[in-house]
């Protein structure tokens, strides 16, 4: 059975990256009719933040990736978070060591600081120098008597490493440029390494789908695999995501624009994102661009992955967002909306259906929102007076409007927009010098979602109220 697995390390936020490597995951699985397995990977524990791991499984879900392994409803997670598991990585390092594949290391910080700094002024790669490859049984012993601290290292082999990726297809490693690398560290955690290897294999994971920052690392593994006598997975590494100048999407450059909360807090749809994000990097068999969850399970293909990074691009994703909000039925949106939308009493159906095409993002509403639930708006009277008009002609305009309007009995967008055109028909006033000073009177807005739309969504009482103040207002002016 296919078993893919996303491994997050509960140190913040989850990146927009990351997100993506768990999409794919999950559709690379979804698709097989395999399991889609979620681990937590916190042997560093330096770097954990304390609330991470929930934020991590609140945003997936959010995304609507369930997985068929791993924490429950409640976030417990069973067999899957390391931390739990370091007897396992200690019973398998042992049994490297005792084989030859890994050795004891007693070096000290000091020692390794000094050996890094000598490698930099002599511009040589910054690796161990094997000063504890041959100590013997009777030394280690004795560092062991005196508890001296100690790590254990990979005994990576002469020779080359070769690999094939789906992405990049076939690699081969010098062995002689592949660092010793820590396998447990003296606090007793295995490293990413060594308990990521352990665990794929435990879970018998099949494919290792992640990103390509991790490519560098895979000769490592394959080594680990070899040295258990175990077979690897395929490994399949996915571009970076870019940022705009196509440089790798990063905190320290991007601030939090990296991170899926942002665009959560923001408004965007989840089906949104993960249509845009499931484009990054991966492209379709033809020039479709919408495609749900269940139709991108349909259609993902890691042989359609591509090789070069994929660029962030915020007007593409707000393009996408907007198709979804259009898509959304009045009720739904409004449902959505309600986030975003002051305290509030009234209806506001009427009021979301009028501004559902203007919305890039749901947080929008909030200055769109602005005028509505306002008992009373404050501008200036010249902001009544549409260009080359006049403050007398503007006045009996509104007045005009306001009779009409008070003898609606079906308030309507369609019977408002009908009195309306009966006064510009009739030729005393043009559209222009109509619809201008009403859109200020109503929302105190040069711009605003269409007039009528507004007026049903106000309602009768409360748009009569304020035609009346504007009207007042230009008496004194």
């Amino acid at each position: 059975m296919t078993k893919v697995r996303f491994a997050p390390s509960p140190t913040g936020e989850l990146h927009l990256g990351s997100a993506r490597t768990a999409l794919y995951n999950y559709l690379f699985a979804k698709k097989a009719g395999g399991k889609f397995i979620f681990r937590l990977e916190d042997t560093d524990q330096n770097r954990y933040v304390a609330g991470s791991a929930k934020r991590l499984l609140d945003d997936l879900r959010w995304l609507g990736i369930e997985w068929d392994e791993g924490p429950d409803k409640k976030g417990t997670y069973g067999p899957y978070i390391q931390s739990q598991r370091l007897d396992i990585y200690k019973k398998h390092v042992d049994n490297l060591v005792a084989a030859g594949h890994a050795y004891y290391c007693f070096c000290s910080k000091d020692r390794l600081e000094k050996l890094r700094q000598d490698q930099q002024t002599a511009k040589q790669p910054t690796m161990y120098d094997r000063q504890c490859l041959n100590l013997t049984a009777d030394q280690v012993k004795q560092f062991f008597a005196d508890k001296t601290p100690y790590v254990v290292r990979l005994h990576v082999p002469v020779g080359t490493t070769e690999f094939t990726d789906l992405v990049h297809g076939k690699i081969t490693i010098q062995n002689n440029t592949i660092d010793d690398q820590v396998l447990l560290k003296s606090d007793g955690f295995p490293t990413y390494h060594l308990a990521n290897v352990v665990d794929d294999y435990l879970m018998q994971i099949t494919h290792v789908i992640r990103g390509e920052e991790w490519l560098p690392s895979t000769a490592k593994h394959v080594l680990l695999y070899k040295a258990f006598g175990w077979s690897a997975p395929i490994w399949c590494h996915l571009p970076n995501v870019l940022n705009i100048k196509k440089s790798k999407l990063s905190k320290r450059r991007d601030g939090d624009t990296v991170w899926l909360s942002t665009y959560r807090r923001q408004g965007y749809l989840p089906p949104a994102l993960v249509n845009y994000l499931a484009l990054l990097g991966w492209h379709p068999t033809d020039e479709q661009e919408i495609f749900t969850l269940n139709d991108l399970t349909r259609e993902f293909d890691l042989s359609r992955v591509q090789k070069a990074g994929a660029v962030f691009d915020i007007t593409k994703l707000n393009w996408f967002n907007e198709q979804y909000i259009r898509k959304m039925s009045v009720a739904d949106l409004d449902k959505e909306l309600q986030v975003f939308y002051p305290k509030h009493s009234q209806d506001t159906t009427g009021f979301t259906s009028s501004i559902q095409s203007r919305l890039t993002k749901l947080s929008d509403v909030v200055e769109a929102t602005d005028f509505f639930f306002k008992k009373q708006l404050k501008f200036e009277a010249s902001l009544l007076i549409p260009k080359k008009g006049s403050p007398a002609k503007t006045l009996l305009a509104l007045e005009r409007a306001l009779n009409i309007f008070t003898n609606v009995s079906n308030w309507t967008t369609e019977s408002l927009r009908s009195a309306a055109e009966s006064l510009v028909s009739a030729g005393e006033f043009s559209r222009g010098e109509l619809l201008w000073p009403i859109r200020v009177a109503l929302t105190g807005l040069a711009n605003s979602p269409d007039v009528f739309d507004v007026m049903t969504a106000l309602g009768k009482e409360s748009s009569l109220g304020r035609l009346n103040q504007a009207i007042n207002l230009l008496k004194k002016s």
